[in-house]
This record gives structure tokens, sequence and C-alpha cells, in this order.
């Protein structure tokens, strides 16, 4: 025990740059005033004093440095302390991770939190409690019982309150689109306090974001960083942490110490950016920002003549002139100065190439790369940057949406930090619900960033970027109390402070607390090298045996019949597997004396194969790039269906395209079977079942089942009306002829899978069911696939003997059908999916982005690790295995296909996937 650094940290001598100059302008006018030219301003009026003496405190200005004001940590009391709250707070028995000495300081005690300021950490002294008792303190006291407690997490790349959730036109203010060039545009302009997402940023432990313009410009306006709790004067502008002086107006007090501004470029993007938003490529791009660069350079140049005029004393030569302002480029001019923190869009090599030439050009420091998919591949590049060094804000996993992300990396914040260089990892809400920034840290941790760096990731580091480390990212007034390890899977917060203000209501009784202990990184040095030397795309085709015997099984489950798991073994030990089957469990000496492959598991398990679904894993590649994917299939209802297709309808098979990079990472991350139906609107088509690691359609048992299920979608955000696509339902259903699957679903024989998000759409679609069976005497084989709303009629569907496929099983509110979210653990005791198995409904999950696939057992592992108990291993084996093929309607027993895990369970950061004990080819495909 002991007291940490954090907790009495006095002003540093970086503070003293900015007062040292102001000081100097104080003394320049005093010595003014004493010399020779004092005499020949004797005549002059007070006003022509004042007035003078104004410009030279601008000219100052314009050179003193952004930081802290004098005397800043010596502060008794915080500045966005909330009278009539708890004045002070006592969390006990706590394991602290401070983010000091590197992110490798953690103390076990305790924490005093006073008046918005944390006053100790570690020891708390009596004494301290006597002195500020004579304040009249009101102390609450929480019993941490040993959980972890960190600093808030802060997102350095946000659009919270400027894109909003749901998502509607009249709150969508996340772009501009009236030229490329905007530096003068805001952010908090747009900023809409009534977005859904604070209070699940919140949850996630997430206290302060930096709220960028969007990505649809060259340089998109000005940033503004803000906490996120709500406060009594409801305004956008009251939750700003640290505001600007030019805020409200360009006419300051310029003797202030300056602060820190923030600006969003975004450099020669291609694909869905300003290239589509304005018909530009690269080439324009660059010259769109030499010429802007050009413009604010003259504009400081012509401020610099003037003020070495009035500093020289030559008043005369500026006789009826004025300081050169100009109010759209002034934010520009401080680029240039230094006092904007930077945040640059950029992915590929050559942008990155080219924002640095600009850089040393002009002379302008960068504060951050984000998104940045390339720079793991061109460290020596960054440290080229003029000033120093940027950060870089990175995904941990989402990569291949557009061509510029291709070659992202799960490996590049650990590449970054080998070469020295800081790392962040950012939500980009909503692209990333910031609710779970710190799932992408423990992603990273996972790929082996340190545990240190990747807790700083996403506190300290994004901080330093902001220019805002002396207010957040260390233990301040924002703190996180912790379920788990903080890196741990599904570490979810039982309590949340901003400002020393507890943020979650009854947070202990929907949380169940967890080990504690640090997770164990796996072995990725030899997957790490090979990325580096394919540039971002290496080989991920497995090596394929016929014989392997793993040791130091833990745990063996398999299938049993068509709708269940089996738990086999506990401690299984050896594993013996020839020609993608299990011969021997325990006792494998014979079989280990012939020519085998040995692979130690190192306490890990062997489980079946996932099963995919929701994502169009094997029909797109590149999202963005049309030309890589099978292609949106034609919608009825638009009148765009070509005569030609007849009353056929579209299959997913027809489409598939095997061994992209997607579907090759899903295998190696434990899916050995891929269902996928075609992308479109109402009517899509027929899904297919395929094996992930086959190298093509011709290839023996590619194909599982080459016809799944009828998908139709059915939703508000349609061209037509949900009572138009209802009334097309109901005619396919209750008509004749049509398609022969089309058919097989009037007869009960196939399952029909409706994409639906909304309750009262989800309530029709039953009485249709009810409707069609009392019509037909047939029973309708019903699925639902969405359902973010499902649980607010959960018995209505159990009762019906429909089917749901959870696809988000991590709910937000990204649209009006889908607003009323069950928001699970620290919010909800229950979870969407805990609400539907406890109903008695069939429950599955799948994921909807084609990168998440690789993530299934993840997202998998989250539902189980916050249901409270609800749900055991096996179940949760069964929601992405049986339960997802029944709901699906899969009628075929599944091939027995196994996954081998190295140093964990399936559900655990631990574990690594070794090797796919196939079945269905007769051998072992290993990734060791």
């Amino acid at each position: 025990m002991g007291s940490s650094p954090v907790a009495t940290r006095h002003t540093s001598l970086r503070l003293a740059k900015p007062f040292l100059l102001l000081t100097i302008t104080f003394l320049f006018l005093v010595l003014f005033q004493a010399s020779p030219f004092s005499s020949a301003l004797s005549h002059l009026s007070p006003h022509e004093h004042a007035h003078r003496s104004k410009i030279l405190t601008k000219c100052a200005y314009t050179r003193a440095k952004p930081g802290p004001i004098p005397h800043f940590h010596s502060r008794t009391q915080s500045d966005r302390y909330v009278e009539n709250t708890k004045s002070a707070i006592l969390v006990r028995n706590a394991t602290i991770w401070t983010a000091a000495n590197g992110g490798y300081e953690i103390l076990t005690g305790d924490l005093l939190m006073h008046r918005g300021l944390i006053k100790a950490v570690g020891d708390v002294p009596f004494s301290l409690f006597q002195e500020l008792e004579s304040g009249s303190m009101n102390l609450e006291v929480v019993d941490a019982e040993g959980a972890w407690v960190t600093p808030g997490i802060v997102d350095l790349h946000s659009h919270i309150g400027v894109g909003s959730a749901p998502e509607l036109e009249g709150a969508d203010d996340t772009n501009s689109f009236k030229a490329p060039i905007l530096p003068w545009l805001r952010s908090i302009d747009g900023l809409n306090t009534h977005d859904a997402s604070y209070e699940l940023a919140m949850a996630g432990g997430v206290t302060t974001a930096q709220i960028l313009p969007g990505s649809a410009n060259n340089i998109g306006g000005q940033a503004f960083i803000m906490k996120l709790r709500p406060t009594d004067e409801r305004s956008p502008s009251s939750m700003l942490l640290e505001p600007p002086y030019t805020l409200n107006g360009s006419h300051f007090d310029h003797s202030l110490t300056p602060r820190w501004r923030h600006m969003k470029y975004l450099t020669y993007p291609q694909g869905e950016n300003p290239s589509s938003s304005y018909g530009i490529t690269r080439l324009d791009s660059g010259w769109n920002f030499r010429a802007a660069y050009d413009h604010a350079r003259k504009l400081r140049d012509a401020q610099d003549a003037f003020c070495a005029r009035a500093e020289s004393g030559s008043w005369d030569d500026l006789a009826e002139q004025s300081f050169p302002e100009d109010l759209q480029w002034e934010s520009l001019v401080d680029v240039l100065r230094g006092r904007v923190k930077l945040a640059v869009h950029c992915y590929e090599a050559v942008d990155l190439d080219g924002i640095v030439r600009l850089t040393n050009e002009f002379e302008f420091p960068v504060a951050s790369f984000h998104h940045a998919g390339e720079t793991y591949l061109v460290p020596e590049l960054l440290k080229k940057t003029w000033g120093s060094t940027p950060a870089i804000a990175l995904f941990a996993s989402n990569f291949r949406k557009k061509r510029e992300a291709y070659r992202g990396s799960e490996f590049a914040p650990r590449v970054l930090s080998e070469h020295g260089i800081d790392v962040v990892m950012k939500s980009d809400h909503p692209v990333v619900n910031s609710r779970y920034l710190l799932h992408e840290a423990a992603q990273a941790h996972h790929y082996g960033l340190s545990p240190a760096l990747a807790l700083l990731s996403v506190t300290h580091t994004p901080a330093m970027a902001m220019g805002m480390d002396h207010r957040i990212g260390m233990l301040k007034p924002d703190i996180v109390i912790w379920s788990s390890h903080p890196l741990s899977l599904a570490s979810i917060p039982t309590q949340v402070y901003i400002d020393g203000i507890p943020q979650l209501s009854q947070p202990s009784h929907y949380v169940t607390k967890r080990p504690s202990t640090s997770p164990r990184t796996p072995d990725f040095d030899a997957e790490k090298a090979a990325t580096v030397v394919h540039e971002g795309l290496p080989p991920l085709e497995p090596r394929s045996v016929k014989r392997v015997l793993f040791t130091n099984v833990s745990g063996l489950h398999t299938r049993g019949g068509l709708s269940e798991v089996m738990h086999i073994s506990e401690n299984a030990g050896a594993v013996g597997v020839e020609n993608g089957r299990v011969v021997c469990i325990g006792q494998c000496s014979d079989f280990a004396e012939e020519n085998v492959e040995i692979i130690d598991l190192e306490g890990g398990t062997i489980t079946p194969g996932l099963t995919s679904f929701g994502a169009p894993l094997g029909l797109v590649e590149i999202r963005l790039e049309p030309s890589t994917n099978d292609g949106r299939v034609h919608n009825p209802l638009d009148n765009d269906l070509p005569s030609v297709l007849g009353d056929k309808v579209i299959r997913a098979q027809d489409g598939l395209m095997f061994g992209g990079r997607n579907l090759l990472l899903a295998y190696r991350g434990g899916v050995t079977t891929a269902i996928s139906a075609p992308s479109g609107t109402f009517l899509q088509g027929v899904s297919t079942a395929f094996s992930p690691g086959a190298a093509h359609a011709r290839v023996e048992n590619a194909s599982i089942v080459d016809e799944v299920a009828l998908h139709v979608a059915v939703s508000m955000n349609a061209k037509v009306g949900v009572s138009t696509q209802i009334a097309a339902l109901r005619n396919m259903l209750f008509g004749k002829g049509g398609d022969v699957v089309l058919r097989t679903i009037r007869k009960g024989e196939a399952t029909l899978v409706v994409d639906v998000e909304n309750a009262d759409i989800m309530a029709t679609l039953l009485q249709l069911k009810d409707e069609y069976e009392a019509h037909s005497g047939v029973e309708l084989r019903l699925t639902f696939s969405g359902a973010t709303e499902a649980h607010l009629l959960a018995q209505e569907i159990a009762g019906a003997g429909v089917s749901v496929i959870v696809t988000q099983s991590k709910p937000f509110p990204e649209t009006w059908e889908q607003r009323r979210i069950l928001a699970g653990p620290p919010i909800t005791h229950e979870s969407l999916v805990t609400t539907l198995l406890s109903a008695g409904v069939n429950v599955a999950i799948g994921v909807i982005d084609e990168y998440n696939a690789r993530n299934t057992r993840f997202e998998v592992g989250w539902s189980l690790l916050t249901s409270n108990g609800v749900i055991d291993r096996t179940t949760a084996l069964e929601l992405a295995t049986t339960n997802l093929e029944k709901a699906l309607g899969v009628q075929r027993k599944m091939p027995q296909d196994l996954v081998a895990y190295r140093g964990g369970d399936v559900f655990e950061f631990e574990a690594k996937v070794v090797g796919v004990i196939s079945e269905t080819f007769g051998r072992i495909d290993l990734f060791v």
C-alpha cells in the first residue's frame, strides 16, 4: 500500500511557459513606458494607450502556448463540481490502476474524492478526514470488495450527439456537404443532448469523448471535448470539458493562458468520403490542403508583421490599420501556431506520406492519426511528422469494409507500440458502439498489446492526444469500478463516477462480479511477423494433416443429436484425431506410437465448431467495393425485378465466393459453418450453408446444405410502407405457384426467416402466422432475425413457437424501429437473450458485419458472462450451433466438426484456435 503520486501532483514546469510569455509582455510594457518612447506617447489619450496595450497583449497571445492555467493543480474544488451532490466519496478496499508510471502502478487500498477532486489514493490519512470534516464533509463510503478501479474511459474519436441515436434526418448533423474545406464549422453547433447514446456509453465506463465532425470533407471542422453526464442546464455548452475562449466569439481576454483547440481532417480519402461527396481524387485533395494552408499562412504572416511593427514601437506605420483577422480562417492559423490538437483521418501509406509532407511544408504538428490502417507498416514515416510523432487511433478488428481499410490488422497496436509510438483505441461511435470501447482495448491486448498500454490506450494516451491530460485520463474525478479485470471478456462497470458524481442507478442489482485476475495473452508472434512481412495480407489458409494427438486437453464437447451439444469429458487429457474424427480420449498411448503430430493445448478445450449467420460471408469481400461482392438482389416492391427472373427466388449458393479474408479469418476464429442469405430488401432469397474452409464450390462437401431457408425483410426504413410489405408477404403465403422454396414454406416443410427489429411489426407477423395456419391447417415455420425489440413480446413469441436469432447481442438503438432496446447489465438485470431464454424461446446469436464473424465466440461469450447465471457454457455453445440451425430450419445432422483451443476455454480471451478437426473434409486443419 501507499499513496500515489497522481493524488499529490503539483503544477509542473510545463505550466510556466505560457505564464512566462505573459510576464515578458507585462515587463515589455513597463520598460516601454519607462523608455524614451514614453515621452513620445505622453501626448496620447487614455483611449489610445488602452488600444495599443490591447494590441500588444493580443500579439503576445499569438506566441503563447496552450496548457493549464497557473495553480491549476492546487485547486481545492473542481470547476465542474455540482452543489447539492455528495461532497465526498470514499471507495474502500479497491485494486486501483492509476495510469501512473507508464501504466504499471497498481495500488491496493482506498480512494477519496472530495468536491469533484481526488484527494488521496492508496493510504487515506486520518488527518485528511479531519481537515475535510472542518468544512462539513458529507461522506459516502463504497466498499469495492477488491474490485478494479481505473480512470474513466476516454474516447478520442466519437460522433455522439452529432450523429444521434436513433438515427433521424432531423438530428443528423455529422457532416456538411457545402465544400471540401470547412475549418470554420464546429461540432458543438450540432450537438444533440437527447442522443440515447450518452447513457449507453457511460454504462461502458466512457466518461469523456471528443466529438468530431464526420468524414465527408477534407477539413471537416472543429471538434469539442465533452463530459457525458447530464447537467442541470441541459445544454451542449454545459457538457464541455474545457471550452476554448473562441466558443462565444473572437473577442476575449488575451491575457489568459490559451486553451487547446481541436480539429478534424480527412486526408486523401477514396471510396465513400470526399471522393464520392465531391467527385474529387487524391490529387484534388492534396491541392485543397495546400491552398487552404497557403491562405492561412499568409494571414498568419500578416499578423506577425503587424505585431513586429507594434512591438518595435512603429505605431505610425500602423495608422488606420487593425490586427489582421478572418473569422473563417482563424482556426487554421491556430493550427499553424501549434495550438490545435489535430485529428487526421487517414488510412493508407500514400495518404500518410501526403500529410507528413504537408506538415513539413507548412510546419504544423499532428496530434493523432485516426483509423490509420497502414500505420503499422510505415512507423518510420510517422516519425517524420513535423514536431513530434502523432498518436495512432485504431479499431481492434473492424477492417476490410472498404479498400483503404483492407490491410488493417489486429496486430497493428502491438507493432506500433514496439516502435515506441503511442496507441489509442477508439470507437468512431456509432461505427463501434462506444459502450464497448474498453472491449476494443481488451481485443488489442488479446492480440499482443501489453496490459499497461492497452489500458492507457483508452485513458491517459487519448487524454494526452487531446491536450487534456491535466483534467482526465489518470485518477481525476472520473473513475470506474469494474466487475472483473478491465481487460477480461465482458468486464462491465459496477459504478461510474463523472466529476465525482455516480452515474449508474442500481448497478449492484444488475452485475455479477467475476474473478479479477488479468487474462493471459496467447502467442501470436508468428502471425504478427507474417502480417508485417506480407504488408497486411498474410496467407490465411491452414496446414492440413491426417493424424494429430492433442495433449493437455481440459475439456471436450461434441455435438449430440440434431439439437444438442454434449459434454464428453471434463479432463480429457489426450485426444487422438484421425481423418477428421476423434479416435481416442485419455488412453491414447497406442495412437501416439504411430506417425502423428503432437500439439499441446496447454489446458485448452475442444468444442464443436461454431455456425455463423447474419453476416454475408462468402457474398461480400469489401463491402463498399461493388466489384468484390455478389451484390444486392432486386426488390419486387421497387418495380425493379427483371422479367427474365420470372417467379424464381434468388439463391445465395449461386453467388458464393471462397477464399476471402473475412471467410478464412472466421474459420481461424472457430467458425466451421457459415449460413449466408442474399443481401436486399423485402424478398431477399434463399440462404445456403457451407464450409469457410473450402477452397472453392467444387470441393467435396464445400456445400453443407444447398438451400436452408427463405428470407424476407420487413422494415420501417424500406421505400414502401410496412403495411404494403405485410400485404405482399400475405399474398406470397396465400397465393399459389411461385418458386419451389416458397411452395415448401406454404406446406410447412421449410422455414420463413423474417429480418425484423420492431415489436409492433413482430406482433403483426404473429397475427399473420395465426391467420395463415387457420386458413391452411399447416404450421408456418417462422423465425425472427434481428429482433431488437423482441423482449417486449417474449411470451407471445414463445407461445407461437417462433425462434429468434439475435444479431445484435450488444444492443444499440441505431434506428427508430430499434429504439426500445433492453440494454442489459449494468443498466438492466436482464438482456434480450436471457429474457427470451427465460420465456422458453429457441434463441440463437448471429452477427451482422462480415469482419465480426471471426469474433462470434466473443459475442456469445459476452452474453454468457453477463447473464447473471442464466446461461451455462453448454447453452452458450448451443446459441451459436444447434439453436441457430434449428432456428433456420436445418433438418440434417450437421458434421461433427470440432475446434481445438490452446490455453483456455472457447469463451475466454486466453484461448487461441490452433486447429479444426474437420469431419467435413476428413482432415485436421492446423493454424500452428
